[in-house]
């Protein structure tokens, strides 16, 4: 998965640098897609941006990239330990093309039909988290369930891993927090009073998801869950989203808990629907995003976006300032965007998952013995370097095997069975220990 998400970076960052910018923030007049008036960057310089007069495109544009890419990296999450790397890339490089830049034109392009109608979505709920989200859903329908390899846990018909560290979800969730910040506070595109509400905004909404999922876990376990914090704290920052903008801080707590609380129950049901989502991506961003936008329409007070200093009284707030109208907007927007990231997805896969050689999931062997083995050289516990020596895992333990290794070890508890060959080699028939590792599985506790 790390591999995944720097190839990723890579690839989808250079796809915007040839085309993705230009379908979203050139200037044409159509409510749909842009012009290839900006391929390559070309004319991509001075001129003032979309955003704010006083910013150049360029600028906007750098920034622009990190959410593009952010969000396919949400997505690639979805082929959690069964999806083959190659085709899964090429859907990421396809799906931004005919789902993140489609979405992030209608919502942020003035000329953008959503836009015009009128949506609030102020850092990308929209194109980021309920595309992701819904799009995860549907790559995991194509996908199928992991398959069971007798040893780890199931629970309610899924896969039920324990994570691999906890403390370094810890360590990525204290990171993407403060980033957030960033995300949330970058998008008034100015230095202004209003860029330091969203936040503080931002920060109340993390911390009240945070608690209110770790809270919900000890009611339901007499536990807290590192898992669950940390999944709470996400589903505080991806309601806030599209609120940052527009709500007073009064309410920013009440959004992170109202949207962990959603986001709580989708994951504990989740098994209702049976799809086998081990990150979540579906719960916590789809579900999350959703939540967020209605809230929105509920909370948003048209005085917020006018601490901007530069749009006055252009926003007419939401069921806060009576505009009961709003509401529904918001509600066809998120409707938007998750109908048409949910059915293009299943249509990409469909036609990807048919081309020679592009079949969107790896053998029953492959996932068995873990995508690491099966796709890194330098996997941490693949059969070792040039003199034979092999790691095996016995009974939570490491011993090291070569040719002058013990003949045989068996087990009970992850690897089934290691025999040595002729030529002294040890063959392992399933490694299951330690090929959970890709993944650190978000999940509700019982």
């Amino acid at each position: 998965m790390i591999f995944q998400s720097l190839f990723c970076a890579c690839a989808v960052g250079l796809q915007f640098w040839l085309y993705g910018a230009t379908l979203y923030l050139s200037r044409p007049t159509n409510p749909i897609w842009g012009n290839g008036s900006l391929v390559a960057f070309h004319n991509l310089l001075a001129q003032p941006s979309m955003a704010n007069s006083g910013v150049p495109d360029i600028l906007y544009a750098a920034f622009g990239f990190t959410f593009v890419t952010a969000t396919a990296m949400i997505l690639a999450g979805a082929m959690l330990e069964r999806g083959r790397l190659w085709p899964s890339m090429l859907f990421l490089l396809c799906w931004t093309t005919f789902v993140y830049y489609l979405l992030a034109y209608w919502e942020w392009n003035p000329e953008g039909w959503l836009y015009k109608l009128g949506l609030y979505d102020f850092a990308g709920s929209g194109p980021v988290h309920i595309a992701s989200g819904f799009s995860a859903l549907a790559w995991s329908l194509m996908l199928g369930k992991r398959t069971p390899d007798g040893v780890t846990p199931m629970k309610k018909g899924l896969l039920h891993p324990k994570p691999h560290d906890p403390l370094l979800m810890c360590l990525g969730t204290i990171l993407i927090w403060f980033g957030w910040f960033a995300f949330n506070g970058g998008s008034t595109a100015n230095l202004s009073l209003r860029s330091i509400y969203v936040v503080v905004n931002t920060n109340f909404a993390a911390c009240g998801g945070g608690l209110t999922w770790a809270l919900l876990d000890y009611a339901y376990t007499k536990k807290f869950s590192l898992v669950g914090f940390c999944s709470g704290i996400i589903s505080g920052l991806v309601g806030i989203t599209p609120a940052a903008g527009f709500i007073m801080v009064y309410v920013a707590p009440l959004v992170g808990v109202l949207t962990a609380t959603v986001c709580f129950y989708t994951v504990k049901y989740k098994h209702l629907i049976g799809v086998d989502d081990g990150l979540d991506i579906f719960a916590i961003h789809g579900v999350g995003g959703y939540v967020g936008d209605i809230l929105t329409g509920i909370f948003a007070a048209k005085f917020v976006p006018a601490l901007d200093g530069v749009s006055g009284a252009s926003y007419d707030g939401g069921w806060w300032d009576h505009h009961w109208r709003q509401l529904g907007l918001q509600l066809a927007g998120a409707t938007t965007c998750a109908a048409w990231s949910f059915f293009v997805s299943c249509l990409l896969l469909f036609v990807i998952d048919r081309i020679p050689g592009c079949h969107i999931r790896v053998s029953e062997a492959e996932e068995l013995r873990g995508l690491d083995m099966a796709y890194l050289e330098d996997a941490p516990w693949e059969e070792g370097g040039d003199d034979g020596a092999r790691l095996i895992v016995h009974e939570g333990e490491s011993m090291a095997g070569g040719s002058g290794s013990p003949a045989a070890v068996s087990r009970t508890s992850g690897i089934q069975k290691a025999d040595r060959g002729e030529g002294g080699d040890v063959e392992m028939a399933h490694v299951n220990a330690g090929k959970r590792s890709e993944g650190q599985e978000k999940h509700g506790k019982e």
